[in-house]
C-alpha cells in the first residue's frame, strides 16, 4: 500500500488519480481548495489554500512514499518541494509538452530544448509553457534524481470540459453536414486520462527519474475523425475546409470559440503531436483503443447535452452553417 499525497485531487486528471489510487487500496490524501468538487469516496481532503504561506502545514510533518503535483504554477511548486520534499520518497510532477521550445520536428524526444524558464511565481495563460519549466527546475533543484517529469500532452476521456477532444464525436451524433479541416493526413496523440493516470502512479511506485513524454499513440487526424463518425453513428456530408480559407473566415484552431479543436495549421506545429514516446512505452505505458476514449467522451457529451450553448470549444450549429454556405 503506498502512502499518496495528490497536490490536487478534485479535478480531471487529479481525480482521476485518486480514484485509482483508492481502487488498489493506497491510502490517498488530497490537498486542495476543494472548489472544483469533492474527492473520491475513500479519500482524505485536506483543504489549503496553495497560494498561502501555510498551505502545506497539515501534511508537512507525514513522510509520504509519492507526492504528485499537478500545478502549473512555480510558486506553488517551489512552495511545495521546499516544505514536503524531504518528506517524499518520490515525487511525480505532471509537466507538459509546451515546454519544448520547437514544435515543427516530428518524432523528437525528450532531449529536444526548452523554453526559457519563467522569472517569477505566477504565469498566464500565454505564459503556460514557460511556467511549466520553471516548475520542472525548482523540482529538479530540490528532488534531484527523485522526480519524474511527465511531459503530457492532449488528454482526452470523460471529464474534460475543455470541450476540444468531445467536440468530434458530440457534432457528428448530430445530424446534417460537418465541416472538418483538411488536415486528414496530419498526426495527432490524445492520450486517455484513465491511461495517464495509470502511469503517473505506476512512475511513482517504479521511482522513475527525468523527463518522459507521456502521450497517446500516433494515429492521422483522419483516422480520429472517422472514428467519432462511426461512433456516433453519423451518415451524413463531411465537407472540408482548407486551413487558409478558415483563417479568413475567422475560424480559430486548436481550441476556443468559433474553433475547429485540434486543428493546428502550419509547419511550426508539425511535431507538436508527433513527439516520441519511446521511453515512456519502455517503461510501462499501456494505452486502450482510441475507439474506448472516444465513446467515454461521446457519452459524456450525450449527458451535458449536444446543442448545448454553453461550449468553451467549437463552432455553434449557426456558425457552422454560415460557413458551410460560404464555402458551398
Amino acid at each position: 500500500m503506498t502512502k499518496l499525497l495528490i497536490l490536487g485531487g478534485t479535478a480531471w486528471l487529479g481525480r482521476e488519480l485518486a480514484a485509482q489510487a483508492v481502487g488498489r487500496g493506497d491510502e490517498v490524501t488530497c490537498l486542495a481548495r476543494g472548489g472544483s468538487g469533492d474527492v473520491p469516496d475513500g479519500t482524505r481532503l485536506v483543504r489549503a489554500d496553495r497560494e498561502a504561506p501555510d498551505a502545506y502545514a497539515a501534511v508537512a510533518d507525514t513522510d509520504w512514499d509519492v507526492v504528485i503535483d499537478v500545478s502549473r504554477q512555480p510558486g506553488q511548486v517551489r512552495g511545495a518541494v521546499r516544505a514536503l520534499g524531504a518528506r517524499a520518497g518520490h515525487w511525480v510532477f505532471v509537466s507538459t509538452c509546451s515546454v519544448y521550445a520547437d514544435h515543427s520536428r516530428p518524432g523528437v524526444d525528450e532531449s529536444d530544448g526548452l523554453l526559457p524558464a519563467l522569472d517569477g511565481d505566477t504565469a498566464t495563460v500565454e505564459q503556460y509553457g514557460e511556467g511549466k519549466v520553471a516548475c520542472e527546475q525548482a523540482c529538479l533543484d530540490v528532488l534531484g534524481d527523485r522526480v519524474v517529469l511527465a511531459r503530457v500532452g492532449l488528454i482526452g476521456g470523460r471529464g474534460d470540459f475543455s470541450d476540444r477532444f468531445g467536440y468530434w464525436p458530440g457534432r457528428f451524433a448530430r445530424s446534417g453536414p460537418v465541416l472538418v479541416p483538411a488536415m486528414a493526413n496530419d498526426p495527432i496523440q490524445t492520450i486517455d486520462v484513465r491511461d495517464l493516470a495509470a502511469w503517473l502512479l505506476l512512475a511513482g511506485d517504479q521511482r522513475l527519474t527525468g523527463p518522459y513524454n507521456v502521450l497517446g499513440e500516433r494515429i492521422s487526424f483522419g483516422d480520429l475523425l472517422t472514428a467519432a463518425r462511426e461512433i456516433a453513428g453519423h451518415d451524413g456530408d463531411v465537407v472540408e475546409a482548407d486551413g487558409d480559407w478558415l483563417q479568413d473566415q475567422g475560424v480559430q484552431p486548436w481550441m476556443g470559440p468559433r474553433s475547429l479543436p485540434l486543428w493546428l495549421p502550419g509547419d511550426d506545429y508539425a511535431g507538436f503531436m508527433s513527439r516520441s514516446d519511446e521511453r515512456a512505452v519502455a517503461d510501462g505505458l499501456v494505452r486502450r483503443p482510441m475507439v474506448e476514449t472516444l465513446a467515454g467522451a461521446l457519452a459524456e457529451e450525450r449527458e451535458r447535452g449536444l446543442e448545448r450553448a454553453d461550449r468553451k470549444a467549437g463552432l455553434s450549429p449557426a456558425e457552422e452553417r454560415e460557413l458551410l454556405a460560404a464555402l458551398a
